[in-house]
């Protein structure tokens, strides 16, 4: 998701999107562990969107 679309969202749309992305994200390391998951790079976009919001929200405050 890009930074400009984030910056719109309230902070509480942020906390739900980043509650939904760690649990997706630990969905994938499980998956990745296992050997199932086939797309890594999801895991790796997950992880920088959670960090982007967590840098945005820092920003709000």
């Amino acid at each position: 998701m890009k930074i400009l679309e984030l910056r719109e969202k309230t902070e509480k749309e942020l906390l739900e999107m980043m509650t939904a992305l760690k649990e997706k994200g630990r969905e994938l390391r499980f998956q990745h562990a296992a050997g199932k998951v086939k797309n890594t790079q999801e895991m790796h976009e997950s992880r920088r969107t959670i960090a982007k919001i967590q840098t945005i929200m820092r920003e709000k405050r």
